[in-house]
């Protein structure tokens, strides 16, 4: 902190030395100017509007986003829990967690996050068990199985036609492990 404040000294007293001769006549002057120079420095209060931009993208894991959600509510003064739970519900991607949390609403903070520590270690094992069988992390495709049932099922009603009174010539594949 120290070396903090021994900087902006060098830098205040760097940008007080290059300003002209006799251009400060009293300490009004030098504040107005002072100010004019490091006003973009001031700290900026941060209110709930800073919610607004804020979802939980699609590939978010719920762990960043509670990490991100949860450094914008620190810097929010006088923060409203009702306000926070609120908005945390508005935020949330669909999914289990969002179905808990408007079955049985949280009745603060904490019991919130402690229920998303719940499924984030359900996430989290979730993807460390698909990373260690060597599945990918997209979606698999639901309607893959049916159009592999549809064109198997077809395939073999062909076959079965054209083999009438002959053994099986065709078999239908065997895709489960």
């Amino acid at each position: 902190m120290a070396l903090l404040t021994q900087m902006s000294t060098a830098i205040s007293l760097a940008w007080y030395t290059q300003l002209p001769a006799g251009s400060i006549d009293n300490f009004d002057t030098l504040v107005r100017r002072f100010t004019a120079q490091y006003a973009t420095s001031r700290p900026h209060h941060v209110t709930s509007v800073a919610w607004a931009s804020l979802r939980q993208a699609e590939d978010e894991p719920l762990r960043a986003f509670m990490e991100r959600f949860a450094s914008i509510s620190v810097k929010i003064q006088n923060l409203n829990p009702e306000v926070a739970l609120h908005a945390m519900l508005m935020v949330l991607k669909p999914g289990p967690f969002v179905d808990s949390l408007c079955r049985r609403s949280p009745l603060d903070m904490d019991k919130l996050r402690a229920r998303a520590a719940g499924y984030i270690h359900m996430e989290e094992h979730s993807a460390f068990r698909d990373q260690v069988h060597g599945k990918s992390q997209a979606k698999p495709d639901h309607g893959h199985k049916d159009k592999m049932k549809v064109t198997n099922d077809s395939q073999f009603k062909k076959v079965a036609r054209a083999t009438k009174g002959r053994r099986y010539d065709f078999y239908t594949p065997l895709n489960a492990l």
